[in-house]
């Protein structure tokens, strides 16, 4: 605990420093390159997976059988429907869900109904079914990305006027995107079922990654403004020093928020096989740590670049690189900006 208080302290002082700005080709990259495999990637494996709320169809419960094998599921519901499509999934440890492609009309439904109920070998009133129409799923889409855009559009304002730079603002928002992204290429590759509880989730991960970035960027802001004519740091060696004093907080703050999404994932999810919890609390893991990525490694490194053309930065980066070579020069003393021999 000593070690990381200490390597935090030198963090901050710049006694140690890790070059997050100089090496930001190399973040651009491979922000590139996952970007591009979260887009192309779920298409090649036949698109993203959507829950039976997007593609519309049949939902059958089982209660308490006495066998949990999803193959008995499918096995009933193409004795009936031959055709259709079924996804089986155990709920609660106890209860079977079988999911199904749009089956044609109730007397269809009510013969997959006692295909399972008989196959389970459960009374007939322990098989439940309900029908989900595409179009609501639809409408959640829709209202989705409405929202989303509006959001971004306001955070976009809000941060322009708060920072009182645009560029900051827009540094931010393709990290935001960049965060989104890969989280929905996780969903796509991996192959997890796309649900509106995960719909949910992937809304929660703005919040968080705004957050974190504002928390930098702050840092960021407060450490420009001090720069003068006789600063020794560069611009962006401002900024990287700014990365670097918030690094230990930005770390410590994910995982403080990863521990319990983690409880939901692993305990909620996995143990007590509630889907509803695996689906809102798997967007916002994955975004968390994609969020605390982009933060460091790509908004702040943006941020320069954006900056890095304006001609007064551009002129006090000249002057500070051009007194360091002369001053490397043996024999030669550098004589510090607006004094004179």
């Amino acid at each position: 605990m000593a070690g990381l208080t200490q390597l935090g302290n030198d963090l901050y002082t710049g006694k140690r420093s890790v070059d997050f700005i100089g090496r930001r080709r190399l973040w651009y990259a491979i922000a590139t390159v996952a970007i591009l495999a979260s887009l192309v990637i779920p298409f090649l494996r036949g698109g993203y997976r959507f829950g039976i709320e997007f593609t519309g169809g049949s939902e059958f419960t089982v209660s308490n059988p006495a066998s949990l094998s999803q193959q008995t599921a499918t096995d009933a519901v193409h004795s009936v429907v031959p055709e259709a499509r079924v996804e089986p999934a155990i709920v609660g440890g106890r209860s079977m869900r079988v999911q199904t492609s749009q089956l044609e009309n109730s007397d269809v439904s009510d013969r997959v109904a006692s295909a399972l109920a008989s196959a389970y070998n459960v009374p007939a009133d322990r098989v439940t079914s309900s029908f989900i129409g595409a179009t609501w799923g639809a409408d959640i889409t829709a209202t989705a990305i409405r929202g989303l855009i509006v959001f971004l559009v306001l955070v976009a304002l809000v941060m322009a006027l708060y920072f009182r730079t645009w560029k900051m603002s827009l540094a931010a928002i393709i990290a935001l995107l960049h965060d989104l992204i890969l989280t929905a290429g996780v969903y796509g590759i991996v192959g997890f079922e796309v649900t509106p509880a995960a719909v949910i989730g992937f809304l929660t991960i703005l919040g968080y990654s705004l957050y974190d970035t504002v928390v930098v960027f702050d840092k960021i802001r407060e450490n420009t403004n001090r720069l003068t004519p006789d600063s020794p740091r560069t611009f962006a060696e401002t900024v990287n020093l700014a990365v670097n004093q918030t690094l230990v907080r930005s770390i410590n703050t994910s995982i403080v928020a990863l521990l319990p999404i983690s409880a939901i994932l692993f305990i909620g999810a996995l143990l007590l096989g509630a889907g509803t919890l695996r689906d809102i609390s798997l967007a916002p893991f994955i975004g968390i740590i994609a969020g605390t990525y982009s933060t460091i490694f790509l908004a702040a490194p943006l941020y320069v670049d954006f900056r890095s053309r304006e001609p007064a930065i551009r002129s006090a980066t000249r002057r500070i690189l051009a007194v360091r070579a002369r001053t490397a020069q043996p024999g030669i003393e550098a004589v510090p900006s607006g004094s004179s021999r």
